[in-house]
């Protein structure tokens, strides 16, 4: 990466503000074409926000309102989704859903998704009782289903990182820290100010998700107000993992904005139970609540008797940019729009779910806009293709005996609730994006995912950034700036 000085009146063809997955894909995207292409990032990692803070569910689309945006681009994502799994080399499962009912009027509703799914082209779709209920999930309770088996699975982490990765190698600049503060229209473009330096591009894209309606008002466009709506998770144990194969859904209350207390296992084989629905004045706010938890808990039962509170192994939470208030309730459709008065700033706003399925058909809309105005060149050395980190749990006992041969960081085990080994966690500091924080390489590499929470392996990590990066404790960060996790040795070296 570039440092600093040179940041400043730096010039691209695009500038990307906001790296989550939407920002993600569209760089990557754009890396197919001959380019000087950018992304500015506020936080000191990808994927910090609301792409790193949900079910990691790929949607099929028959939860979306026939026509919209989020319709279409769903469905496109959603089949396309093996292709990019694939060379991402990231885990997807296409597991299949079941949306559970319980009466007459549950049925309605189920019927009433079946249609509004065939009319967006979601194959597959299909009405089934108890038995069938049975045999796909033993342990989930229910008198008929929606059965979606195009519905999938995948580690959003890992997927907007992947991305990132990809367009990085493909020669996309990331600036991490930067936030931007300002945009002023030029002649030929933009300039905008960050906290770092400032940056010009003949086109801005705003990518910014829960603050897309902020940097929109910075070019004149004030039509748009987000509303944080913060939706809150239990995370268990792999102990309960083998009795859900599959996510399971409630009937939807599409008043409330979003789908559901659900159940769904992630590619890791735990379980997360949610999210909540609760609208909030502060967009980054994180935190949990007993109150919320204990809901958790008792809606999650009523489909899925064997929750317990001994199985929760950590809480968290994310945040929806929601387009519409808690008054008006359920899903406005997403912004993507190019205007006549702020020509060549892409605007998008109210990117919520299923934005984790819609991004790279997303992205392609976009490209699209631009194409209208520029003749894109294929680049002809553009790879889609990204390596990910080695897992050593999944390999062949001689294949993990030639790899420790190979590498005798293999041979060391830094997190053993997960078996996340020392050559894991190097690979993972290594990153091509640079990041280094507790929470990035966590991750990466899945280590203090398990049972303990970090609590064994954290300080054995900390070090190894240390050392390969010559830190101090003090600059080592959980995961934002200024989240400090040492204040120095217990004891001297």
């Amino acid at each position: 990466m570039m440092n600093k000085q040179t940041a400043l009146q730096k010039r691209y063809d695009v500038l990307i503000i906001g790296s989550g997955v939407v920002g993600s894909a569209l760089a990557r995207e754009l890396s197919r074409y001959q380019l000087n292409v950018a992304v500015l990032e506020k936080e000191l990692d990808v994927c910090t926000e609301t792409s790193g803070r949900n079910s990691g569910v790929i949607h099929a689309g028959f939860n979306n309102k026939p026509g919209s945006l989020m319709a279409k681009f769903c469905v496109e994502g959603c089949l396309g989704y093996d292709v990019v799994a694939d060379e991402l080399d990231i885990p997807f499962s296409r597991t299949g859903k079941l949306v559970v009912g319980f009466d007459d009027e549950d049925r309605k509703k189920l019927q009433a998704l079946k249609e509004a799914g065939e009319q967006n082209g979601v194959p597959g779709l299909e009405i089934v009782e108890s038995d069938v209920i049975r045999d796909k999930a033993p342990a989930i309770l229910g008198e008929m289903a929606l059965y979606s088996p195009m519905t999938g699975i995948t580690n959003p982490f890992l997927y907007t990182v992947a991305l990132a990765e990809n367009a990085v190698q493909n020669g996309v600049s990331l600036w991490l820290n930067h936030e931007v503060t300002a945009i002023e229209q030029v002649d030929d473009g933009y300039q905008v100010q960050t906290t770092q330096g400032v940056f010009e591009s003949r086109w801005v894209i705003n990518c910014a998700g829960l603050f897309a309606d902020r940097v929109a008002r910075m070019v004149g466009i004030d039509d748009y107000t987000i509303y944080p709506c913060r939706g809150e998770y239990l995370v268990l144990d792999k102990e309960l993992g083998s009795q859900l194969p599959l996510p399971a859904y409630p009937v939807p209350n599409i008043r409330e904005g979003g789908l559901g207390i659900h159940l769904t296992p992630t590619t890791d084989g735990n379980i997360l139970v949610g999210p909540s629905t609760d609208y909030i004045d502060e967009h980054t706010d994180y935190g949990t609540t007993r109150s919320i938890l204990d809901l958790l808990m008792r809606e999650g039962r009523k489909i899925f008797p064997p929750l317990n509170p001994s199985a929760v192994i950590r809480t968290f939470a994310g945040v929806r940019p929601k387009l519409v208030s808690r008054t008006t309730g359920g899903y406005a459709d997403f912004v993507i729009e190019h205007r006549p008065e702020t020509r060549h700033f892409i605007n998008m706003v109210g990117l919520e779910s299923p934005g984790l399925t819609a991004a790279v058909p997303i992205a392609r809309n976009v490209i699209s806009i631009i194409g209208e105005y520029e003749d894109l060149r294929e680049n002809p050395s553009f790879n889609p293709c990204r390596e990910g980190i080695l897992s050593f749990k999944d390999q062949t006992p001689e294949r993990q005996e030639s790899l420790i041969h190979e590498n005798p960081d293999y041979g060391v085990v830094v997190c053993r609730c997960e078996g996340i080994t020392q050559a894991e966690i190097l690979a993972a500091i290594r990153n091509p994006l640079g990041v280094t924080t507790l929470s990035g390489i966590k991750n990466r590499s899945r280590a203090m995912m398990g049972r303990c929470q970090g609590g064994y392996c954290q300080i054995r990590i900390a070090e190894l950034i240390m050392a390969e990066q010559n830190r101090s404790e003090e600059s080592v960060m959980l995961a934002r700036k200024g989240s400090r996790t040492f204040v120095g040795k217990v004891r001297p070296s």
